[in-house]
């Protein structure tokens, strides 16, 4: 049977024929890559976990396809490939249909989701995002074949890496080992080979430190509580959210020996982590002579100690490289293996207290060292957001640290590449997302064609491309297009691809939801303006400022009612108040709702289809909403009260309208957050804990005072129904109800007032145990419909 789209796949799949080309940097690492190679885990056992993904995926079609294990040397040169071929034996009843081969399971894996989408029209999403479709895929027996000389897919380059450090705790700090294996199928679908294994570090620590000395008591106040754990590993902050209950120790070891061990199965390199210096307060005590300097605040209200200023170890102490070593070689002894890769990011966050090169120079080489010391094959690899982040890296610092390692042992993650490349790091990544918020965001054109302007730049020294971004489960088009360019040579027609995605992701394709997918193409997800991706809508985050400071309007009303043509701006440059980011037309992206509603007839049966239409209207009422507040501001201004009161009320009553739209879908519900958080507790005190720093993360973050906020507020804010009803409508609540009696009193806004009461929802909010539903209700087509009649009409 011929593919239903042939013209179109025969042209992406030309893109392959060209022959295998090692880029410098490859080079450097292709010692690592062949021990590797010896030490990845015997063929028949990748085959047997790849089968098992492929029985969990689709099981009526186990039986339709053989897997195989291949060398590199099939691929046609010295690089990684996946072969699809016709099954010799496919016209007999029963027999398997389709052979795909791969050099490990990862590549096996990858080469099935290829042939599933290109050749069968399916997709393959998260859960949250919509799920797997897969009805497109015909009966087994009736699968359709490839071109007789069978399809060569080549990686251009050997590594393609996943998460952020941070991703962690902002997306994975409940999972279960259940939730765990459906993302590692996922990974090894999208060919993800390079994945950060964190999971469970914290009990290797305690066994560290116990050889030190330093009990486990002491540790209580080193690591941060379960949701704040990424940040506390990187010496940012201490204590937050804790301490850490004992069953969390053990469960969280057992879970990371199932993850490791499955990793292993697919073929994959997971990266575990090293020494960065973070070390408990307790060690300049047991260690004086010891080189221990106190880091300076992080983002703590008012430099409190409990919480923050921890302490870093300086690397050209000699007990740094023995404390660095210990680590590997623990974590050796307590998983078996390696695969020789190691993550640290000393400076993440953190300035070094002196800028000389010199000094920077023997900073990074007594890290590597104390990789070393513990596993001769050692590499280290290092996120490069310290270079985009901090001005302190000028070129003679960068050249210093880069510089200390030797050459082909340090690899650098162009960490913000698809916003800001800098190119001089050997990986490039997608950063993409901030604190895991809900937002409709990409650059797609950057994605599809940053990778192979990296590759094929002058002296490149890239080994791989990969997602960096701090949470998941959103925005599905970015990270479908992004996987697939580990396996591109040539830039993506960006256009021709997005008519593939359609018609995979809803299981066909209608004129209207083209044309739809067009706007949003050319809109949401063309951000070419540099600005980071921190979802700021004021429903989300709302300003801790007073009015006066949000804004003063470039065209008062002419007359009562008649809104401002132009947006308002900051009267002053303040702290307090950062704009919502807005890089698109709103009116074209409102059109594009008014496609995808007119739809939804056709597509209602379609989870995908359900999860994009609520996150497309609650992306168009958001921004709806940031105007609508800029308008009771102007309103105060003009010490207007009663438009000020009808237009509050027009604000809350959409707040309401929203949560109701987002518990239409699976992927926008608060309770199953929540309910996550508790069924790792294994009693009741565990619970409340584990629910307060589920709770904190999203809402205040960090500490506060009765008066002062946190300075981390409403970073990990969320589109989730529950929050948006329980938390952020009462917040607003709150200063509408100030303004208007600031009016009605005719005296100033009572900052001092908002803040104790917003702080006093928000404590009492984080330790409420009220329960919230984990499954959908509503329907999403009649509520957007709904909404986009009630709010959005007039706007497009």
């Amino acid at each position: 049977m011929d593919s239903p789209l042939p013209a179109i796949f025969l042209l992406i799949f030309s893109l392959f024929s060209a022959a295998y080309s090692s880029t410098l940097g490859v080079q450097y690492i292709s010692e690592l890559l062949q021990i590797q190679d010896r030490e990845r885990a015997p063929p028949s056992l990748q085959v047997a976990a790849a089968r098992a993904v492929l029985h969990r995926l689709i099981h009526s079609h186990s039986s339709a396809f053989e897997f195989r294990i291949i060398s590199k040397e099939k691929c046609g040169g010295e690089g990684a490939c996946f072969v699809i071929n016709n099954h010799p034996s496919s016209y007999k009843y029963g027999a398997p249909e389709i052979i795909i081969s791969g050099v490990t399971g990862v590549e096996v894996l990858a080469g099935l989701h290829w042939y599933l989408k290109y050749w069968c029209g399916s997709h393959i999403s998260w859960k949250k995002t919509g799920g797997a479709q897969l009805f497109s895929i015909p009966q087994s027996g009736s699968l359709p074949r490839v071109q007789d000389s069978g399809i060569l897919v080549q990686r251009p380059i050997p590594w393609n890496y996943y998460q952020n450090a941070v991703t962690s705790s902002y997306t994975f700090a409940w999972w279960d080992w259940e939730r765990w294996e459906q993302e590692i199928d996922w990974m090894a679908l999208q060919g993800i080979n390079l994945p950060l294994a964190f999971t469970g570090q914290e009990t290797i620590w305690r066994k560290v430190f116990q050889k030190f000395n330093i009990t486990n008591s002491d540790l209580d106040d080193f690591f941060g509580g379960p949701a704040f754990l990424a940040w506390s590993r990187m010496g940012n902050l201490h204590g937050w959210g804790g301490p850490l209950p004992e069953s969390w120790f053990d469960g969280q070891l057992t879970l990371q020996k199932k993850i490791l061990a499955r990793m292993y199965e697919l073929g994959m390199t997971p990266v575990l982590p090293a020494f960065s210096g973070n070390v408990p307060a307790a060690l300049k005590d047991i260690f004086p002579s010891a080189k221990i300097a106190q880091l300076g605040n992080w983002f703590s209200v008012k430099n409190n100690p409990k919480w923050c200023c921890t302490y870093l170890l300086d690397a050209t102490d000699p007990l740094f490289v023995e404390i660095g070593r210990t680590f590997i070689e623990e974590q050796l002894k307590e998983y078996g293996r390696t695969s020789h890769i190691y993550n640290c990011d000393t400076f993440d966050e953190n300035t070094p207290p002196l800028d000389d090169p010199g000094y920077i120079s023997s900073l990074g080489a007594a890290i590597f060292s104390g990789m070393q010391s513990g596993d001769e094959n050692a590499m280290w690899l290092m996120q490069g957001w310290l270079f985009s982040y901090d001005l302190f890296w000028r070129p003679p610092q960068m050249k210093a640290l880069l510089h200390s390692v030797p050459l082909g042992k340090l690899v650098v993650l162009d960490l913000f590449a698809e916003v800001k490349p800098i190119w001089i790091s050997s990986e490039q990544c997608m950063l993409h997302n901030f604190a895991g918020n809900v937002e409709m965001y990409g650059i797609l054109d950057a994605i599809a064609s940053g990778p192979i302007e990296a590759l094929k730049s002058e002296n490149t020294t890239m080994v791989g491309i990969g997602m960096s971004m701090e949470g998941i489960e959103q925005n599905p088009i970015v990270y479908d297009l992004m996987s697939e360019m580990a396996f591109q040579h040539k830039k993506v027609n960006v256009e021709a691809w997005i008519e593939l995605y359609i018609a995979r992701r809803y299981g066909q394709s209608f004129p209207l939801i083209r044309d739809a997918w067009s706007i949003l193409y050319h809109t949401i997800y063309n951000c070419t303006d540099g600005a980071y991706d921190k979802n700021r809508d004021v429903i989300v985050a709302f300003p801790d400022v007073s009015p006066f400071f949000i804004s003063l309007p470039l065209e008062r009303y002419q007359h009562y009612g008649k809104p401002t043509s132009r947006r308002a701006v900051l009267r002053e440059k303040t702290n307090a108040y950062e704009q919502p980011h807005l890089w698109y037309s709103t009116s074209e992206v409102i059109k594009a709702l008014e496609l995808f509603i007119a739809s939804g007839n056709e597509l209602s049966a379609s989870s995908t289809y359900s999860y994009d239409l609520v996150d497309l209207s609650r992306q168009a009422l958001a921004k709806y909403a940031n105007e609508l507040f800029l308008k009771i501001i102007d309103a105060y201004t003009l010490k207007y009260v009663d438009r000020v009161t009808s237009l509050s009320e027009k604000f809350l009553e959409l707040v309401e309208d929203m949560d109701t739209l987002l518990a239409c879908h699976d992927g926008f519900l608060l309770g199953p957050w929540l309910e996550s958080a508790k069924q790792l507790a294994q009693n009741e005190e565990e619970e409340k804990q584990f629910e307060w720093n589920a709770r904190t993360q999203i809402t205040m973050w960090f500490d506060n005072t009765v008066e002062e906020a946190s300075l981390l507020r409403d970073y990990g804010n969320k589109y989730w129904s529950g929050l948006v009803r329980d938390y952020y409508g009462p917040r607003a609540a709150i200063y509408f109800k100030l303004l208007i009696e600031s009016l009605e009193k005719g005296e100033e806004f009572k900052m001092q007032k908002w803040r104790r009461e917003w702080i006093k929802l928000t404590n009492d909010w984080q330790s409420s145990r009220k329960l919230f539903p984990v499954k959908s209700n509503g329907n999403a087509i009649s509520m957007s419909r709904l909404l986009y009649n009630k709010y959005l009409r007039s706007e497009s």
